[in-house]
């Protein structure tokens, strides 16, 4: 299965090594990146921009180079358990780190007025409030995996090289989104609470150890591989898995704000409200505050 599709895709390039592409791909959107956050330093010099976050950045296009770069994509394309490697560092790893990283934000900062106006009515749009809604999310990342690993789409995929990326960008896609809805720093206007978000993270936690542990057993896995491929595959989607949505949790901590209380905010509005309406109808009646006689005497 793996040999066949790496000699198709290393002969499609004509001469050109089949790492290339994607490598020049990562390369250019890190370079696209730092110019961004040049322009949001050089427009924002007081906010400036986290070094943190782009170190994420970074991170996440080195994580995508891992995965996609040998050694590591020969041996995905030979062995399911490289293929199993690579699945979580496209769809898990990579985009915790490029979430992190606050994309969104950073193209705020630099869009002019008009360009962020726009982005932000998609934002706010119907459709991509239904796409980041965590049920669809959820549905995308983790429940096209029994389709894909319990029905011949896998097969079918791993033969055409056109396809395998397809199924390539669909982990990075939807790994991202679920990452953005979950624990995501970027705006979200249909994010739900945390104990929502935290019941969907259990809910992926689950899925990934049922269909790993159904996959290690044999349980229609529709898989064309040796069986010690199959099992070890499996147990680094449960492990490697496990070690992912842990690390998804901490940044759902890390990036949790708590909401101030309504009535609070309202009570201490309003006293403030009320002491500067007294101090203007004392100051037009040539009434001084008393804090200020005090601070006189």
């Amino acid at each position: 299965m793996g040999h066949h599709l790496h000699e198709q895709g290393h002969a499609a390039g004509g001469g050109v090594p089949d790492w290339l592409p994607p490598a020049l791909m990562l390369l250019a959107a890190a370079a696209v990146h730092l110019l961004l956050v040049r322009r949001a330093r050089r427009r924002h010099p007081v906010l400036g921009w986290s070094r943190w976050r782009t170190g994420c950045f970074l991170g996440g296009i080195l994580l995508l180079g891992v995965a996609l770069l040998p050694p590591v994509a020969p041996f995905a394309h030979e062995d399911f358990r490289g293929h199993m490697v690579q699945h979580l560092l496209i769809g898990m790893y990579a985009p915790l780190a490029l979430v992190l990283a606050a994309p969104v934000t950073l193209l705020l900062r630099t869009l002019p007025a008009s360009g962020g106006r726009r982005l932000t009515a998609v934002l706010h749009s119907p459709p991509a409030r239904v796409i980041a809604h965590p049920a669809v999310a959820l549905a995308l990342s983790t429940g096209g995996l029994a389709a894909l690993y319990f029905t011949p789409l896998y097969n079918a995929i791993t033969a055409d090289p056109a396809a395998h990326w397809l199924l390539h960008a669909h982990f990075l896609l939807s790994g991202c989104l679920f990452a953005h809805v979950i624990a995501g720093p970027d705006p979200a206007p249909a994010r739900p609470g945390v104990r929502a978000r935290l019941v969907y993270l259990g809910v992926a936690v689950a899925a990934h150890a049922v269909i790993s542990q159904l996959m290690y057993g044999g349980f229609w896995a529709d898989i064309h591989a040796p069986v010690d491929q199959v099992r070890g595959g499996a147990e680094v989607m449960y492990y490697g898995g496990d070690l992912a949505e842990l690390l998804l949790a901490a940044a759902l901590v890390a990036t949790w704000r708590p909401e101030r209380r309504r009535g609070v905010g309202r009570s201490t509005a309003g006293r403030s409200t009320a002491g500067r309406g007294a101090a203007g109808r004392g100051a037009g009646r040539g009434v001084v505050p008393a804090r200020n006689v005090s601070g006189g005497s």
